[in-house]
């Protein structure tokens, strides 16, 4: 089964810049996007073979995620059962019959960390209620998550220590969510690789220079281990400032 994840950045430019021809090349079983940037009826799609599930944040060009499915799931919903988290349109669950597949498009601090206190409240609720999730059954949980874990997960790590995305609360929260259970898939197959990133800036020539973060993630259940096969990033897909990253499981 081959799962992808896209953060976008915008579906409607992404579109222009060869997302569809990309989309049809990978074939994915699952299909996750982030930062879709739209509201309901901008785009219209021809995905013959796929179920497609949307949600919009309530401001307009603003965050939204989407999942692209070719199973039909049992069931889905928006959200994490939180109000006050639940208005930008940042997650989406769908239920198969082994296991959860969720999508996320996580807070952003902003610069100099203008919304960190907002951010670590929903890294508590987000990692809640995967938790409560996994209860039930195993979790895929992919996307942009906006934290570059560890210092090999980004090019700078010593400029970046007081910026957002690899401040010290950004990445104490994902070191919980994998005691809470889960696994990062790519540093699962790859502990050591360096100089594979996912995400690289519009300025300073940063994808050209290779100056990039490794912030979309794949995570699932520990238990889910022993199917993962196999991990990918791939950074040679243009189309926006994220690149696509993979996940093959049994």
């Amino acid at each position: 089964m081959k799962l992808i994840s896209w953060n976008v950045n915008g579906l409607r430019a992404c579109i222009t810049k060869g997302f569809l021809d990309y989309f049809k090349e990978v074939d994915a079983d699952v299909f996750c996007l982030q930062e879709t940037k739209i509201q309901e009826g901008q785009v219209e799609l021809e995905l013959p073979g796929y179920y497609d599930f949307w949600n919009y944040a309530e401001k307009k060009g603003y965050s939204g995620t989407a999942i692209f499915t070719k199973k039909k799931p049992i069931s889905y919903s928006y959200g994490i059962n939180e109000e006050k988290h639940d208005k930008e349109g940042r997650v989406i669950t769908l239920e198969f019959e082994d296991f959860y597949m969720v999508t996320v498009y996580t807070p952003n601090s902003k610069e100099k960390l203008a919304r960190l206190e907002y951010r670590m409240e929903w890294e508590d609720s987000f990692r809640n209620y995967l938790k409560a999730l996994d209860e039930k059954k195993p979790v895929i949980v992919c996307g942009d998550m906006n934290v570059a874990h560890t210092e090999i997960d980004l090019k700078n790590p010593k400029t970046n220590t007081k910026n957002a995305g690899f401040s010290p609360e950004e990445r104490s929260k994902f070191t919980e969510l994998l005691e809470a259970g889960f696994i990062d898939t790519y540093r699962y197959f790859y502990p050591d690789k360096e100089g594979i990133y996912s995400w690289w800036s519009y300025r300073f020539k940063a994808r050209e220079k290779n100056a990039g973060w490794r912030i979309d993630y794949f995570c699932t259940s520990e238990r889910l281990k022993d199917k993962l096969v196999s991990a990918d990033i791939h950074t040679e897909v243009m189309g926006s400032d994220h690149c696509p990253v993979e996940l093959v499981i049994k």
